[in-house]
């Protein structure tokens, strides 16, 4: 409340509160006084009046008794009066009455009864004789009064004493607000004159006042005002001096920006060069990389003796350590520039770990180590992330720990970590029983080209730049990665993997049986846990090997040292006691599996096997609808097929390829449908589907990644079904992207026996068949070659490559020549017109060609061409062209040899 009001209400309020106090007690005293002498009077003269009355009323006389009454009546607010016998009757009545009838009998005194806005006064009437005695009574008189007007004159003081108050009201608040004003006033003054002081106007006076107190506030405030006029003079010249120094600092600092941002941009540049010369280098690297890969094929395909062929080997391991590097190098420098997109795509996790578990099968079996995958069952399906860049990490950090592990088993798990609504968060570890890492070597461990020890990179081979890569890219990824290790006592790599799930839901068990009784023996713990998780998941009822009896099928995990000695004896002696089929699961290569005999069924899988490897086979071996009508019972080889045919859709435009193909595959498990375009392939896919498709990539109108993409589309079953691309070229950098696309490998031809028997292994679960013998035809004589030179026709290689078959070889061989007229005009055609597609087009269709047929001349340079115009272009193709023509002219002047 401001001090103004308050002075209004000091001088205003107080003195009207008392006046109405007092103006209240005025009105309650005169009416209580009013009332009174209004009584008084009424029975003064009704008691005055009595004795004539009565002295009329006993004589009798009316009209005396009427004057008498009369006067009464004149008396002031009197609106009736009465007079009674001594029987109550009424003898005269004057004026109005408004009250109910009289009592029957006289007062016994004079009386005044009140009720409302009347009063009754009740007078007895009696004579008095001379000597003043009273005589009997002779009635009495009734008289009443309104004293309305008594309220009246009540109410006109109530009004009186309000305009009065009123008008006093109105002279105080003229008064107080007359005082306030000069109270208040140089105080409302001293506040604004403190509020333009804080505003920063310095520029007042204030006046001075008659009052002491107020003249010391006014002296006081403009000695503020002065001292802050002074302090902003102050402030403005040490505001001006700072400016001036911040304006040299602002210089000295824009020529430093002006420096530090052309250092940026040429830091930009050099790292754009540096990019730009690493995309360069691989190419060029890879482009003399491709000639030595292509020469050590071609020496393989020749006569070596053992110790050339292990020269041979090492300049393969060196072309793929090297290949490796440069695909290292290329992954960091992007991740470096921030160049590196991640993809959002469908993602199976099972399939994407059997992928992988597959790709490094190999160097696990040559280490006889034991690889096992465990996809947990709470990890739902599918899930959508970037598979090229998962299988990147896990194939890194499991080709680590296989690298450093030379005994004992390398596991991977997946689990579930956490699942909120569409966002999954996997937990992936790689434990292996290696060489362990120091707590040192853990911190340094991810750095880029770093190992744990420097002799590492010299006796395991690697550039260093594989787990920073994996870092770097599980990070982008929105996950962390982790080790775990002693020395000596094995590591294990963890990270997690946010990965969102739209559609994911809990994977379906991948089979279902009738509850069968199934004999394990697996010594080791690991892989026999996983068997008898999924066995019961499937709804089989796995036992031990010390608890069979009734079964109906057994499943052997053995060892390399299980297939020689006594050992193998006993295992022999086993499966030939037990009245059912047999599984083997042996930890070694497919070419290192003895023949066992089987005499009631049974196949062969070697460790690491996939799920879906072990779900083909228990259907084969455990459901009678699969098994081939005719088939022996008694005597089987774990290599003879006992499933029935599986379809293999052969999709490429040569049709040598095509036979070569249908020829190397063909037997009573497979079932070969060949199509020589994308269309006839989409058309037989409308109507039939196929367990495993190789396609050819380079094809007319439609190639094959526009042919898988299309199958992809057609059903679930196409979209599940595994296709492999089958080229005579392929760069690091087109391969990723052809997985990428639809692709589940890519087989670079030609195509040997092994590389069938593993491809057949790996997507349809088949055991490894026999190995045929290839024996060089006798019948021709070597053909002179010049020294220093590949030759042009070599049929022994011709037939290795055709599978063992001379007939295929020279009809294959005879073909290739034929056609060399055509595909020499057409790429001399290209040439002239500087087409590179379409020179590169025939290029690759005789590169193809060549490489199932005894003509390594032609091969080696038809391949050394094709690498050259992927790299390189149309730039210093035209030498090897000739090179190519020469070699093609020799090769059909040789073509009477083939008949």
């Amino acid at each position: 409340m401001s001090l103004n009001t308050r002075l209004l209400f000091a001088l205003l309020g107080f003195p009207l509160l008392v006046y109405a106090v007092m103006a209240i007690l005025l009105v309650l005293q005169s009416d209580v006084t009013g009332r009174e002498a209004l009584k008084e009077r009424l029975v003064s003269a009704g008691e005055l009046l009595a004795p004539n009355l009565g002295e009329a009323m006993s004589d009798g006389d009316l009209p005396r008794l009427e004057t008498i009454a009369r006067q009464l009546l004149e008396h002031r607010s009197l609106r009736a009066v009465t007079l009674f016998d001594e029987q109550g009757n009424r003898l005269l009545v004057l004026g109005h009455s408004m009250l109910p009838p009289p009592r029957l009998h006289a007062p016994d005194g004079t009386s005044v009864t009140m009720e409302e806005d009347t009063w009754r006064l009740q007078v007895p009437l009696g004579t008095v004789s001379a000597s003043g005695i009273s005589r009997a009574e002779s009635g009495w008189l009734e008289a009443e009064m309104d004293i309305r007007a008594l309220t009246l004159e009540r109410y006109k003081l109530i009004a009186s004493l309000s305009l009065g108050g009123m008008l006093l009201g109105l002279l105080l608040f003229l008064v107080a607000f007359a005082i306030s004003r000069y109270a208040t006033r140089p105080i409302e003054e001293a506040n604004q004159a403190l509020y333009r002081l804080s505003r920063g106007d310095y520029r007042l006076f204030l006046t001075a006042h008659r009052s002491t107190e107020l003249k010391q506030l006014a002296m006081h405030i403009n000695s503020l005002a002065e001292h802050f006029q002074q302090a902003q003079r102050d402030m403005q010249s040490q505001i001006e001096q700072a400016t001036s120094e911040l304006q040299e600092s602002m210089e000295t600092i824009e020529e430093q920006n002006i420096k530090l941002d052309l250092a940026h941009r040429s830091a930009l540049r050099a790292n754009a060069v540096k990019s730009e010369f690493l995309a360069n280098m691989s190419h060029e690297i890879r482009t003399p990389l491709n000639g030595i890969v292509g020469f050590c094929r071609l020496l393989g395909r020749s006569s070596l003796d053992t110790r050339q062929q292990e020269w041979l080997e090492h300049v393969h391991r060196a072309c793929d350590n090297l290949l490796m590097l440069v695909n290292d190098v290329l992954d960091f420098s992007k991740l470096e520039a921030d160049r590196l997109t991640l993809e959002e795509v469908e993602v199976d996790i099972v399939a994407l770990v059997d992928e992988i578990v597959g790709l490094n099968a190999p160097e696990a079996q040559r280490k006889r180590l034991h690889l096992v995958a465990m996809v947990y069952d709470d990890v739902p399906t599918p899930l959508c992330g970037d598979p090229l860049r998962i299988h990147q990490v896990l194939n890194n950090l499991i080709g680590n720990a296989l690298k450093f592990t030379t005994k004992g088993e390398v596991i991977v798990r997946v689990m579930l970590d956490n699942l909120e609504g569409q966002h999954v968060v996997l937990h992936i570890s790689v434990s292996d029983t290696g060489i362990g890492l120091s707590e040192e070597h853990q911190q340094q461990l991810f750095s880029a080209f770093s190992q744990a020890e420097p002799s590492h990179s010299r006796q395991f081979g690697g550039s260093g730049l594989g787990l920073t890569i994996c870092r770097q890219l599980i990070q982008r990824m929105g996950g962390e990665i982790s080790v775990e290790s002693e020395l000596g006592q094995g590591a294990t790599f963890s990270f997690t993997l946010p990965l969102l799930a739209h559609l994911a839901d809990e994977r379906p068990p991948e089979l279902t049986l009738a509850n069968p009784t199934i004999r394990l023996h697996e010594p080791h713990i690991p892989t026999r846990n996983v068997l008898e998780h999924l066995l019961e998941r499937w709804g089989a009822n796995p036992v031990t090997f010390i608890e069979g009896g009734h079964e109906e099928l057994l499943i052997l995990g053995l060892e390399y040292e299980d297939f020689t000695g006594d050992r193998r004896t006993y295992w022999q002696s086993v499966i030939e006691q037990t009245p059912c089929p047999t599984l083997i699961l042996a930890n070694t290569t497919s070419f290192d599996l003895p023949l066992w005999t089987l005499p009631n069924g049974g196949e062969m899988l070697c460790k690491p096997f996939t799920r879906a490897q072990l779900v083909t086979t228990l259907k084969r071996l455990l459901q009678p609808s699969h098994t081939l009508p005719g088939s022996s019972s008694n005597t089987q080889l774990a290599r003879t097929p006992s499933s029935s045919a599986l379809t293999v859709l052969i999709v490429d435009d040569n049709a040598s390829n095509r036979e070569l193909l249908q020829a190397m595959l063909e037997n009573d498990q497979i079932h070969i449908v060949l199509a020589a375009s994308g269309q006839e392939a989409l058309d037989y896919a409308r109507q039939q589907i196929a367990d495993l498709v190789l396609m050819d990539i380079r094809m007319p109108d439609m190639d094959g990644i526009q042919t898988t993409q299309a199958l992809r589309r057609i059903n679930n079953n196409w979209a599940r079904c595994p296709i492999v691309a089958v080229t005579a070229h392929v760069l690091n950098n087109e391969r990723q992207q052809w997985l990428t696309e639809g692709l589940d490998d890519v087989l670079v031809k030609p195509i040997n026996e092994a590389q069938l028997q593993q491809l057949l292994q790996r997507f349809l679960g088949m055991a490894p068949m026999e190995q045929k013998l290839i024996e060089a035809p006798p019948s021709h004589p070597p053909i002179s070659i010049p020294p220093g030179k590949l030759p042009a026709i070599d049929l022994v290689l011709g037939t290795r490559l055709a599978g063992g078959k001379e007939a295929l070889a020279r009809e294959q061989l005879k073909r290739l020549i034929d056609s060399l007229a055509e595909s020499e005009q057409q790429m001399r055609r290209a040439y002239a017109d500087q087409d590179l597609t379409a020179l590169l087009d025939c290029v690759h269709g005789l590169n193809g060609a060549s490489r199932y047929c005894g003509a390594p001349e032609l091969a080696l340079i038809v391949e050394t061409l094709e690498t050259r115009l992927r790299t390189g272009r149309l730039r210093h193709a035209e030498d090897l062209l000739d090179e190519l023509y020469e070699a093609m002219r020799r090769l059909r002047e040789q073509r009477d040899s083939v008949s």
